[in-house]
């Protein structure tokens, strides 16, 4: 039996992932396919130790904290790697909102590719399939505002750190050759597309063997 197809969706806040990933999953689902829904936050069984160090470092930025943080994250990966996406059903499509990819926008003084080398070194599962949802930040930044919970960000509390965080994601996308999706237009055009490059991963995996 085939493995899962375990699939990233990853990008700044108010970029509508959530949104996005209910409308992939229905219509996957439609097709009888196979999907599980997980989210890392959720998943993760420290992550209220991980967030007791992320809001000291928002109170007091350092390297080492940020880095500290970065490890934490790693291994809670590990652990969802080992624990929780291991066990899905063969054949199934896995879909996890935020992975390591997420780090490229959120993080300020680590690089991404020390972080990428950090989660490759802790044995994190590395995803069949990276998608990254942006917007331009003045439209994500909007959809955030409109929502009740608003932003609901701990490191990211003005537009001049969205945007930020925004560009950083972009140029990770780039250069690692994820998959950019522009959630910009309709629903259903992202849809569309999402749903594409996963019928794409599967083909390309059914090909290898």
């Amino acid at each position: 039996m085939k493995r899962p197809l375990f699939v990233s969706v990853d990008g700044p806040k108010g970029t509508g992932k959530t949104t996005l990933l209910e409308a992939v999953t229905t219509v996957l689902r439609a097709d009888n396919k196979k999907v599980i829904r997980l989210c890392e936050k959720k998943s993760d069984p420290h992550r209220g130790q991980t967030m007791i160090l992320v809001n000291q470092l928002v109170r007091n930025p350092s390297r080492n904290l940020e880095w500290e943080v970065c490890e934490r994250l790693a291994d809670s990966r590990a652990w969802i790697s080992r624990h929780v996406i291991a066990q899905q059903p063969p054949g199934s499509i896995v879909l996890i909102d935020r992975w390591y990819p997420s780090d490229a926008a959120f993080r300020r003084t680590i690089p991404f590719a020390e972080i990428l080398q950090l989660n490759i070194d802790r044995n994190v599962q590395v995803p069949d399939l990276h998608i990254g949802i942006v917007t331009a930040p003045d439209i994500s930044w909007a959809r955030a505002a409109a929502r009740r919970r608003g932003l609901n960000s701990t490191v990211i509390h003005l537009l001049e750190e969205h945007v930020a965080c925004t560009n950083a994601f972009e140029r990770a996308i780039e250069n690692h050759g994820w998959v950019l999706c522009r959630n910009e237009g309709t629903l259903e055009s992202a849809t569309a597309q999402v749903v594409s490059e996963i019928y794409k991963a599967l083909i390309c995996r059914g090909a290898d063997g």
